[in-house]
């Protein structure tokens, strides 16, 4: 299954917040994630920079899906607020994407 990971980033008082948010993800988001084919998730945080890294059939297709599921529309803009743009996200980028250049199984 393809592996994706891309950047995000918060704002530094926020950090506590998005940290506890994330002990309690709504049970409906998480089976919606599954749903479109979202799996083996990880968040990873260092200072106010977030990693993400998932295995995702199809990247787009499943944040098309996401856009549309009103639990997701609410998580977001619930977590809107704790965050800042990315400082390389480029022009028409909705995520700050990685590109995989070693995978070791």
């Amino acid at each position: 299954m393809p592996r994706c990971a891309f950047k995000l980033r918060i704002k530094r008082e926020a950090i506590e917040e998005y940290e506890r948010e994330h002990q309690r993800v709504w049970p409906e988001l998480l089976r919606k994630l599954k749903e479109v084919g979202i799996s083996d998730y990880s968040i990873f945080r260092r200072g106010q920079d977030l990693f993400l890294y998932m295995h995702v059939d199809d990247f787009e297709r499943a944040w098309m899906e996401l856009d549309r599921a009103p639990i997701n529309q609410r998580w977001q803009e619930f977590m809107s607020r704790l965050f800042e743009p990315v400082p390389d996200l480029e022009s028409g980028e909705r995520f700050a994407m990685m590109k995989e250049v070693f995978h070791l199984e």
